[in-house]
């Protein structure tokens, strides 16, 4: 597993984030959080050493689906890989997610080894 990961957790909700940074920085990634899509944008395009970041698409304000268009429109920000997070498991869904320019998508509550797959 590749250790020098900084990752970018995109969440609404505090208690999201705070699983997730236990999950991932037990497995040694740093871990970055944003609790809305104009601070996620912020973080990013001050932070480059961030990789990956785990978008949350139900968000009030910037909705995810509007913050991965975002950051698909930036040059600079275009190798981020983003992984959709949602508790919408609806039919369709992923390809919705696919389709905004999210590279995964995983719905919660999150399977570890699906997300650590898709970080390695």
């Amino acid at each position: 597993m590749n250790t020098n990961k900084k990752i970018l957790i995109i969440d609404d909700d505090e208690r999201n984030i705070f699983a997730l940074k236990a999950v991932l920085s037990s497995r040694k990634y740093e871990c970055l959080s944003a609790t809305e899509g104009m601070e996620a944008l912020h973080i990013l395009k001050s932070n480059k050493q961030i990789k990956i970041a785990l978008v949350d698409m139900m968000m009030p304000g910037i909705d995810g689906y509007e913050l991965i268009d975002m950051i698909r429109k930036d040059k600079m920000l275009k190798p981020v890989k983003l992984v959709a997070v949602t508790a919408q498991a609806m039919p369709g869904d992923k390809e919705k997610c696919l389709e905004a320019g999210a590279d995964e998508y995983i719905s919660k509550p999150i399977n570890v080894d699906t997300l650590l797959q898709y970080l390695a």
